[in-house]
């Protein structure tokens, strides 16, 4: 007997939980648009996956643009729906994926902003003189040394700091492990950090940064610091994390034009996601493209020759 059209969205959401082990914030997006577009269904009496045709998913997404969602909403829903229908189509419960064809009203992404180096250098200037000094200037050296998100840095063991080396053994999203590089500065900051660190931390605690009470510190508290840090040092903007993982993007293809290894350095899975970091202008990327373009070349070439 055929599953239900519920039964299967448990299942795929079962495989996200255990295989792609996405995170409980991704997972209860992923069950309330699930949820909503099962109860509709079962109102249009579509009681399996293979009932739901091209013109359902569109008279879905319809009726949800009636109640006033917003595109960036309306294009989550989507996504979540394609992926659940490819899914299915992967596992055979159906032939034909009926989210082809199907529209969103396009989202204008905004671009992050960024702070420029010369703020990022006068953020880095705090004291770390007191430990839970050190312990912030540690943090925001490894943010924006490494571009690492805030849950990356919270999660960082001491067994993951490479000295030698200067890298460190990311943990990202979908607990996939990268190695950043952090820099010299950023090495220096986390070794300053240690010298205070065994007076707040128990033995038995490997968190690499730790709260007043020797907890592994919380994204929340990394926040509220980084916020903090910001007015003390004067920064004209709002410090926070997620801001100095922009920076660090944004310097780096600012420096180096290779979209393709700040992916990596980010942990991007895909370039798209890369490319909305970037505040490159025009003229920038068209310096980029006749630097590298052989045929760019070929033409700066024949207009010196014709001179």
């Amino acid at each position: 007997m055929a599953k239900s059209l519920r039964q299967s969205c448990d299942d795929f959401l079962q495989h996200l939980r255990v295989e792609r082990q996405y995170s409980s914030r991704t997972l209860d997006s992923y069950s309330r648009t699930l949820g909503q577009f099962c109860d509709w269904a079962e109102q249009q009496r579509l009681a399996l996956m293979t009932d739901v045709v091209n013109r359902h998913v569109e008279q879905w997404l319809a009726g949800q643009h009636r109640k006033g969602k917003k595109p960036r909403t309306l294009a989550q829903q989507m996504s979540t729906l394609r992926s659940f229908f490819l899914y299915g189509v992967r596992q055979q419960w159906l032939s034909v994926d009926p989210t082809q064809g199907v529209t969103t009203p396009k989202v204008n992404r905004p671009l992050p902003k960024n702070f420029d180096v010369d703020q990022v250098n006068q953020l880095l200037q705090a004291s770390t003189d007191d430990p839970l000094g050190a312990r912030d200037v540690a943090m925001m050296e490894v943010l924006y040394g490494g571009g690492l998100r805030v849950s990356e840095l919270t999660a960082l063991d001491l067994t993951d700091i490479d000295f030698d080396s200067g890298v460190a053994t990311v943990t990202g999203k979908g607990s996939k492990t990268r190695l950043a590089p952090l820099g010299r500065a950023a090495v220096q900051a986390i070794e300053r950090w240690l010298q205070f660190r065994n007076d707040f931390a128990p033995a038995d605690q490997p968190a690499l940064f730790v709260s007043k009470q020797g907890q592994r510190i919380s994204e929340r508290s990394v926040q509220s610091r980084l916020a903090k840090a910001g007015i003390e040092q004067g920064i004209n903007a709002k410090v926070h994390p997620h801001k100095l993982r922009h920076s660090f993007a944004t310097h780096m293809l600012e420096s180096s034009g290779d979209l393709r290894a700040v992916q990596e350095l980010l942990g991007h899975a895909n370039l798209s996601t890369t490319q909305v970091y970037t505040h490159l202008d025009f003229q920038h990327l068209a310096k980029v493209y006749d630097q590298a373009h052989p045929r760019a070349k070929r033409a700066a070439n024949n207009k010196t020759d014709n001179k």
